[in-house]
């Protein structure tokens, strides 16, 4: 569900995802490629660049910068890549409101839980489809930038791709993790080097979202 609203978001911030180091390095060499050439690079390039040893690894990056923000695809352009200029914040910003579902765990999976609460979003986040909103319990992303406490703007499906950010329901208990579909199980990866995949064999399995938005308290 998603309701116009005509207040403004006073006390939350925007955030475009966080970059790591890594990602960083990505997102300028791809920025500076184009600022030479007027086109962007291919995956091949980026790939030996870096000494990515797949494509998956290229993709998993390109995914990431779309997620966050700083990259789109260029119609004009048969590579298809250029980054996203800043967004000015404005006054005069559309906000809309989406359901608060509680909290989710990026940790250990915790309880699922729903809430009748709803929190103003700007609208530029919500794409086709329902929207929902959830605030992040734990550590276990905070190498992408999501950090306890945070709220995730959530698009609602079923379905998701490889290094999709998602959210997971595992037994009737929630998390959110990157997706990675494999032959013969599931794996949610945490981004934080301390902490381990969790491997879905079996059981109640369900995705019920990818993250789509990050707004931070301050």
């Amino acid at each position: 569900m998603i309701r116009k609203s005509t207040g403004k978001i006073s006390s939350l911030k925007e955030l475009s995802l966080s970059l790591t180091k890594k990602q960083k390095q990505v997102f300028d060499y791809i920025k500076e490629y184009i600022e030479e050439n007027e086109f962007s690079p291919t995956q091949v390039e980026i790939k030996e660049h870096f000494g990515f040893k797949s494509l998956g690894s290229v993709q998993d990056y390109i995914r990431y910068l779309k997620n966050g923000g700083y990259i789109e695809n260029d119609p004009n352009s048969v590579r298809g890549l250029r980054p996203i200029e800043p967004k000015v914040e404005s006054s005069n910003d559309n906000i809309v409101e989406i359901p608060l579902h509680g909290k989710v765990a990026a940790g250990n999976p915790i309880e699922a839980m729903e809430g009748n609460e709803f929190i103003e979003v700007p609208s530029h986040m919500i794409r086709k489809g329902n929207h929902y909103a959830l605030t992040i319990s734990g550590e276990s992303m905070i190498e992408d930038g999501i950090l306890d406490g945070d709220l995730i703007v959530v698009k609602e499906q079923n379905t998701a791709n490889n290094g999709d950010t998602v959210v997971a329901v595992i037994d009737n208990e929630a998390t959110v993790k990157r997706y990675y579909k494999k032959s013969k199980n599931i794996e949610l990866h945490p981004a934080n080097s301390s902490m381990k995949p969790i491997i879905v064999k079996g059981g109640n399995f369900q995705i019920k979202g990818i993250l789509v938005g990050l707004i931070r308290a301050y």
